[in-house]
């Protein structure tokens, strides 16, 4: 619950310090000043609340895998690696191809 509350804090105000940016943008020409930096407020505000949604977001969204997949791997036999039943597929042209060399060798 508090890494919800954290990331909506935290996009919440980023939103209110890109409005407190533009509105400063608008000050700035209405007064005829010549812009130069934004004000260490808002840039503060920014930097906090990216933070804040940096923070909230990795813990809200949960745990990483680690990189290194030999950690994943581990515990599993070469067999169980090594087995993809997703590339065993026993009718394909092969037989055709053994059967026409049989016929053909058999001549």
């Amino acid at each position: 619950m508090g890494q919800q509350l954290l990331l909506i804090v935290g996009l919440i105000a980023l939103a209110h310090a890109g409005y407190s940016a533009a509105q400063h943008r608008v000050f700035i020409r209405l007064t005829e000043q010549q812009f130069q930096t934004l004000p260490g407020d808002i840039i503060v505000q920014t930097l906090l609340a990216f933070l804040a949604c940096c923070i909230g977001s990795v813990q809200f969204f949960g745990k990483f895998k680690p990189i290194l997949i030999t950690a994943e791997w581990q515990n599993k036999t070469w067999d169980t690696v090594g087995n993809r039943p997703s590339f065993m597929t026993f009718n394909h042209r092969g037989k055709y191809l053994y059967r026409f060399l049989q016929t053909s060798s058999s001549s």
